[in-house]
């Protein structure tokens, strides 16, 4: 056993040991190399915010890539075209004539397909929800600008959800009567509907359409009323004024023509801003006397709002070429719906002021919402 002395000394010493190891040690932690261990830290950090924003920069550029390669090989997969009314109709000739021939310029297939129902609620609200990518296209008239106002769930906002890509055709029409009416000008008409308010009738072939449209802004020009009497389409409507069934009835002119040359049906104004070829002595609406009613429906085609720029100048220039086709140009001539190309700046505001106006006659109409 060692004396106390040498206890205390090598005790004392042992503790200085220590403490001089503990505060070397705390030393190297804490002090020598603090900044140094603050600069390594850092730098890693830096590493990683590096690391960070290159590779987001890398992710976005991809994307940026990605999606300009997409834009620049478009089209290249078919095209689906959706038509909004039954098949045989005017839309469906419209996209059978313009649209193939945008397929052919490409040489991309287009699958056209007829999805009816709901007043074209239904076809119309499957494209508004579709990938905004140029592969999904809307051929349709004017129910695609005021069905959100003639149904509380229609589906979409015209001016909200759609841009136009490309103006199709312009529906001409024609305003006739049963000939063994006693009237041979639209004048004679209104003043005879005039004299018997709500007694003579309109065979309406579709709340909010074309045609529906163009006789309500004649009613509320003219301040007649008629008797508006619902149908599936035009045909079985004009079936029943040649019949004697109706009074009164607006056609398109591809449909109106052929009776009117063989006597069946009497026409007293066509809805075009000049006379047509086909009917050189009927006088147009203005002629008529009533030029605040003159209303030339288009179908237009039409692409998700937010689909790129670049996809959507693609198919408005596609669309442009194929209606200065010749082929396609004696097609629609044979149809009676004329088509004109407009630049893309024209055609919203086209679509715009229409929307403006259509909507007005709907509502001065009385038509309640569904």
């Amino acid at each position: 056993m060692l004396p106390p002395g040498l206890l205390g000394a090598n005790s004392t010493a042992s503790h200085a040991r220590n403490d001089a190891k503990s505060e070397l040690i705390v030393g190297i932690k804490t002090k020598q190399d603090r900044p140094t261990m603050l600069r390594e830290w850092e730098g890693r950090m830096r590493s990683i915010r590096t690391v960070g924003i290159v590779f987001g920069l890398a992710t976005v550029l991809l994307a940026t890539v990605s999606g300009a390669c997409a834009q620049g090989n478009y089209p290249n997969r078919p095209i689906h075209i959706v038509v909004p009314y039954p098949a045989g109709g005017i839309v469906d000739i419209v996209a059978r004539a313009v649209i193939e021939q945008v397929g052919r310029d490409w040489k991309q297939p287009i699958v056209i397909e007829a999805r009816p129902g709901a007043n074209s609620n239904i076809g119309t609200a499957m494209v508004a929800r579709s990938e905004p990518d140029g592969y999904t296209w809307l051929v349709t008239g004017p129910a695609v600008l005021v069905n959100p106002t003639l149904y509380k769930d229609a589906g979409w906002d015209a001016l909200q959800n759609f841009k136009c890509v490309g103006l199709a055709v312009w529906n001409q029409s024609v305003a006739v009567v049963n000939p063994t009416m006693p009237v041979r000008t639209l004048a004679e008409f209104v003043a005879l509907a005039r004299s018997k308010p709500g007694q003579l009738n309109f065979g309406n072939p579709g709340t909010g359409s074309s045609i529906d449209l163009t006789a309500q802004k004649l009613f509320q020009v003219a301040d007649i009323k008629l008797a508006n009497i619902g149908y599936k389409g035009q045909p079985p409507a004009l079936v029943d004024l040649m019949t004697n069934l109706m009074n009164f009835e607006i056609v398109s002119l591809a449909l109106a023509v052929p009776h009117i040359k063989d006597g069946s049906v009497r026409p007293l104004a066509v809805f075009t801003e000049k006379r047509v070829a086909d009917l050189p002595d009927v006088p147009t609406i203005a002629e008529a006397g009533y030029a605040e009613a003159a209303y030339l429906p288009w179908y237009g085609i039409y692409v998700p709002a937010a689909t790129p720029d670049a996809i959507v100048e693609k198919i408005h220039d596609g669309i442009d070429k194929a209606l200065q086709n010749p082929d396609v140009q004696r097609q629609l001539a044979v149809a009676d719906i004329p088509g004109k190309p407009m630049p893309l700046g024209e055609l919203a505001a086209l679509m715009k002021t229409d929307h403006e106006k259509l909507t007005t006659v709907v509502k001065a109409s009385g038509i309640p919402q569904q």
